[in-house]
């Protein structure tokens, strides 16, 4: 992996975290309000399923193939 490659991988890794963790923040601002949109939830709730996903694919390919 390139040295390009690899800045692009971490750049996409930390955008992908900041939006997983604004979705957390929307999430638990929409349940304290009360009775919260239940499909809004859970579609902010499935988004963030797929960021993290997407977050855990990053790392794995930021993460050097080592055979131990």
């Amino acid at each position: 992996m390139t040295e390009a490659e690899e800045q692009t991988l971490r750049a996409e890794l930390s955008a992908l975290v900041e939006e997983h963790r604004d979705l957390d923040s929307a999430i638990m601002a929409l349940v304290r309000t009360g009775p919260a949109d239940q499909l809004q939830l859970t579609r902010l709730k499935k988004r963030k399923l797929q960021l993290k996903d997407q977050i855990a694919r990053v790392e794995n390919e930021l993460l050097p193939n080592i055979i131990a």
